[in-house]
């Protein structure tokens, strides 16, 4: 499962609000890059597909594809705003390495991949 707080869920109304285009709900999913070799990525999604595990969080709903599945599960995200700066921050337990960046992790406490951030 994954949670997100009621800051991060009150933030991902504001951007489906502001968006443009219609609007179902919002998909997380892991992708190959960043400095620790998985990044996170985070989209405003028209639709659901058959394959994607559904989270109902309220007034959003989550979309996660099952290959990101395993690597997100138990993973809290949370929205911070600050005068450094804004953003989602991710607390995911499958992560065995993390970048300073925060959105860059790998699973294999190797860090098979690694790089440093630029």
């Amino acid at each position: 499962m994954i949670t997100l707080t009621e800051k991060a869920i009150s933030a991902v109304g504001r951007f489906i609000a502001g968006s443009e285009t219609p609007t179902a709900g919002l998909r997380i999913e892991v992708t190959d890059g960043g400095c620790s070799g998985y990044q996170y990525g985070l989209k405003l999604e028209g639709s659901q597909t058959t394959e994607d595990t559904v989270i109902d969080c309220g007034e959003v709903k989550v979309f996660i594809d099952p290959v990101s599945m395993p690597m997100l599960d138990g993973m809290s995200i949370d929205f911070l705003d600050s005068i450094e700066g804004s953003g989602f921050k991710f607390t995911n337990p499958n992560a065995a390495k993390s970048c300073a960046c925060g959105t860059s992790f790998n699973t294999s406490a190797e860090g098979a991949g690694t790089k440093t951030c630029s």
